[in-house]
């Protein structure tokens, strides 16, 4: 018996050309071009889900740099008097309070510059 398969391939179909709403030209409506399109971005969402993590990472670290440079101390040496006088101050929530509250970040800053001593 022939099985007729055109609404399984329609639904499929029209799933991959959904995913593919946006796009321009004949990749949002050309099934078979829209399928390496959405391919590809699919590829790069992944890739840059793992990326931002890494760049949020590289702007706290400038951020905090930038921030004991003005209390006299490297990002270094900040860091490793934050650890020597037992502070969990994770990257994230320093560079907030540099941003924020400077007065706060200066005392942070000099309880790890006595800390090196």
């Amino acid at each position: 018996m022939r099985v007729k398969r055109g609404f399984t391939l329609r639904r499929r179909h029209k799933r991959l050309l959904k995913l593919a709403e946006g796009f321009r030209g004949r990749r949002s409506c050309s099934y078979k071009i829209a399928k390496r399109a959405v391919q590809k971005a699919l590829k790069s969402a992944y890739k840059d889900r793992r990326m931002k993590k890494r760049d949020f990472r590289t702007l706290w670290i400038a951020r905090i740099n930038a921030a004991a440079r003005q209390v006299g101390l490297s990002y270094s040496r900040l860091i490793s008097g934050l650890k020597s006088a037992n502070i969990e101050l994770d990257r994230k929530l320093l560079a907030e309070i540099a941003v924020r509250d400077p007065e706060t970040f200066a005392a942070v800053a000099t309880v790890a510059k006595s800390a090196l001593v």
